[in-house]
């Protein structure tokens, strides 16, 4: 595990959204992965991204 990201960097680059197959970024501070094109911020929980589109927090 990283100091501040709370799971692997590696695990960033190889992630994707599961709604749109776009990149994602880390937002350290809400520790959720966001997706812009699909408006989607899924959770980080214990260290593990939760890629579920039900789980996702929908995007103003």
């Amino acid at each position: 595990m990283t100091e501040q990201l709370g799971f692997d960097r590696h695990m960033l680059e190889a992630l994707v959204c599961p709604e749109t197959r776009a990149q994602l970024s880390y937002d350290a501070k809400a520790q959720e992965l966001i997706s812009k094109a699909a408006h989607l911020a899924y959770p980080i929980r214990n260290g593990i991204p939760i890629m579920l589109v039900d789980e996702a927090r929908k995007l103003d």
